[in-house]
Parts: structure tokens; C-alpha cells; sequence
């Protein structure tokens, strides 16, 4: 079992996972990757997958990535993808990195049965299905292990409530960003910490504005 992240060696990459109806060139994704190519000991590697709307083909999809990141890759993920990492994460005994993550996932798509959506980076259409409810409720880990996780919670989040990602993830390290939405705009500012949690620093000066990409629309 998982003593701690800082008893382990640093991470050999980085799986980041988007979340639900977005896309591996969404923001947060790119900038992610950008910070790969930005540490102090060289770049390391970094997959950022288009995956699919089902949670078990995504998940597998996933999976079959992280022998490409070397021995222990770190997890990212934001909301779903945030919950796919955490799944990851328990299965393969690694750290995780999770952006207002999705908890009980199954309740959240039950309100959506039916519903017709458009992946605005891929125009992929589709529905949600009772398929897609059932898959997350077999996905969903019966515990977390708290000493894997960083967590990122917007106060402020309008899509999830904080209160049950706290809850969920309770004694994990945790940063609540006051204000903050369920995009997690802010997150330029904190990739120094989803970087140390797997042991890597950004190279000295790296942080700017100018160096970094346009994250206005996280």
C-alpha cells in the first residue's frame, strides 16, 4: 500500500485525464502538457487522451496508457476525469492530481438520462444512457485512499458541490481555491503544486504569463 507521496520515487510521467464532454486539446490539457516540457530535471513524458464518452471505454483507455509512462506515472484529472483518475489511482496503487472531482458519479448522469450532448472538440454526438449510469456505479472505488491524493476544489464550483469532493477525499492535501469555478481557471497558479505532488519542480522562472498559455477560458 501507499505510504505517502513523498516516500515515493518521482513520477516517470504524467496521464492527464479531461473531463466529461471536453477533449484532450481542451485547456487545462494543453497546459498540463506545457508543464511537462517546463521541469527543472527535463521533460517528462505526458498523454493527454480524447476519451470516450462511456466511462468503461475511457477508463480502458486509460489503463492501456500507462505502461507508455514508465513505473509510476502521476494521474490527473479534472471533474469525471478527476473520478477516472481516482479509479486509476486505486487500482494501480499511484498518486493522483484530481480538479474538482466528480464523487458518486452514477447519481450526478442519472439527472441526464437521455439527454443529447455535442463534444464541442470532436462533434461527437451522443446520449446518455442507462449504460453509462451503470458503468460508473461498477466503476465507482469503495474507498480512496487519501494519502494518494492532491486535491483541487473551487469554492465556487457551479457544477459540483465542494462540500462532497471535501467529504470524499477527507485527509488528502487538499487547496481550496475561494471563488473559484468548476473550470478551475486559476490552475496556471497552482502547477507548481500538481507537479511537486509528483515530485518534480518547474524550472526556475518558467512561471509567467509570457511562458505560459492563454488559460482564460480553463
Amino acid at each position: 500500500m501507499l505510504i505517502s507521496p513523498a516516500a515515493t520515487a518521482a513520477a516517470s510521467g504524467v496521464l492527464y485525464l479531461h473531463g466529461f464532454n471536453s477533449g484532450s486539446a481542451s485547456p487545462k490539457a494543453r497546459l498540463v502538457a506545457q508543464g511537462c516540457e517546463l521541469l527543472e530535471t527535463g521533460p517528462l513524458p505526458c498523454a493527454t487522451p480524447q476519451l470516450p464518452h462511456r466511462p468503461a471505454a475511457a477508463l480502458a483507455l486509460a489503463e492501456s496508457l500507462l505502461a507508455t509512462l514508465g513505473p509510476q506515472p502521476l494521474l490527473m484529472g479534472s471533474s469525471m476525469g478527476g473520478f477516472l483518475a481516482s479509479c486509476l489511482a486505486e487500482r494501480h496503487d499511484l498518486r493522483a492530481v484530481v480538479i474538482n472531482p466528480a464523487v458518486r458519479p452514477a447519481g450526478l448522469v442519472e439527472g441526464w438520462l437521455g439527454e443529447a450532448f455535442v463534444n464541442e472538440y470532436t462533434g461527437e454526438r451522443f446520449s446518455i444512457e442507462g449504460a453509462h449510469r451503470d458503468e460508473l456505479a461498477e466503476l465507482t472505488p469503495a474507498w480512496l485512499d487519501p494519502r494518494r491524493y492532491l486535491v483541487l476544489l473551487g469554492t465556487a464550483d457551479e457544477t459540483l458541490d465542494p462540500r462532497d469532493g471535501a467529504a470524499a477525499y477527507r485527509g488528502a492535501a487538499m487547496i481550496l481555491q475561494p471563488g473559484g469555478d468548476h473550470g478551475f481557471s486559476a490552475l496556471a497558479d497552482y502547477l507548481p503544486a500538481l507537479f511537486a505532488h509528483g515530485g518534480h519542480r518547474l524550472a526556475p522562472g518558467c512561471m509567467t504569463r509570457h511562458s505560459l498559455e492563454d488559460d482564460s477560458h480553463l
